[in-house]
């Protein structure tokens, strides 16, 4: 195995360690090894990327994909190799857009909850929605998961949620903070006495003792973030899974700044929001600038208590 190879190979084995699915990196780097190898390179140089990445003869979106692989593998190579030239982001773009989420500030989710309680004539559809929303700014839950909730899910004795076959069909338990648990028990004494015989077992219900729709959970969300002036001058108007981003990254963003082990972390992270593997939860480290900052002075902080040597 030439010395290339092994870095593939112990490169590969990192990322699947900390939870990586790699079928697409473990399919395309050999190949680049091989052309990195067949042109006499010892190690990745833009030129050879960026080579490698036009050369592959097929779609629009394989050039960019094989740029991303090369430039991760660039990126690992360059804490033990200084030789390393590692291809700038952006180098390859693929045609799809990436939204930037909107991230609420705790006065924004503050002017919403607020914006509910002023708006919205039913008690019980105002309570709801306050709750609700609040639910998702402090849990980090899909929309889905949230209105598919059902009474017997959950747990007041453990503080615990019970989200039954969400995305990827998976179950999990979501421990909730105890003034959570309060808020929620509080809508359900109002619920129980306002909605005495609702034609559904979900804990949310509508004004017509039904689960709640997302279709106008969306669009009662909107009109309440447009009336409370939230987010009026971004770039991308705020949206409700945005609130989800925001719990991901608040709480990345708390690790940091708390120096805690933010590796060790994001598994459990992971778990906790129901992603199918850690790589979806290190695509917040992306999302906010201030947190790419962070994460990006901890690595460097790294490297140089590491000092690598030059390889031989």
């Amino acid at each position: 195995m030439s010395p290339l190879e092994q870095d593939l190979a112990d490169y590969l084995q990192l990322r699947h360690s900390l939870g990586h699915e790699l079928a697409e990196a473990g399919r395309l780097l050999p190949s680049f090894v091989a052309y990195l190898q067949d042109h006499e390179l010892r190690s990745v140089t833009v030129e050879a990327a960026l080579v490698w990445a036009q050369n592959s003869g097929k779609g629009t979106t394989v050039g960019p994909r094989r740029m991303t692989a090369a430039r991760g593998f660039a990126r690992y190579l360059s804490g033990i190799d200084p030789s390393t030239e590692v291809p700038p982001a952006g180098l390859m773009p693929s045609r799809q857009r990436w939204r930037r989420p909107f991230i609420y500030t705790p006065a924004d989710i503050d002017a919403i909850l607020s914006q509910a309680q002023a708006s919205i004539v039913s008690p019980l559809r105002a309570a709801t929605y306050q709750t609700l929303i609040g639910l998702l700014a402090a849990s980090g839950l899909r929309i889905g998961e949230a209105i598919k909730l059902d009474r017997s899910d959950v747990d007041w004795d453990q503080g615990v949620l019970l989200i039954r076959e969400s995305k990827f069909g998976k179950s999990r338990l979501v421990p909730l903070h105890p003034s959570t648990m309060q808020a929620l028990a509080e809508i359900a004494r109002l619920r129980d006495e306002l909605q005495r015989r609702p034609k559904e077992a979900s804990f949310f219900v509508s004004l017509t003792r039904k689960r709640l729709s997302y279709a106008v959970v969306g669009q009662t969300f909107r009109q309440l973030v447009d009336n409370a002036g939230v987010g009026t001058d971004a770039p991308s108007p705020p949206r409700l899974h945005d609130l989800r981003h925001t719990f991901a990254i608040r709480t990345l963003l708390s690790w940091y700044r708390s120096d805690e082990d933010v590796q060790a972390k994001i598994p459990s992270l992971s778990t906790y929001l129901g992603h199918r593997e850690p790589a979806s939860t290190y695509w917040y480290l992306s999302a906010a600038p201030e947190l790419l900052a962070l994460a990006a002075a901890r690595q460097d902080t790294a490297w140089s208590a590491a000092r690598p040597g030059t390889r031989s």
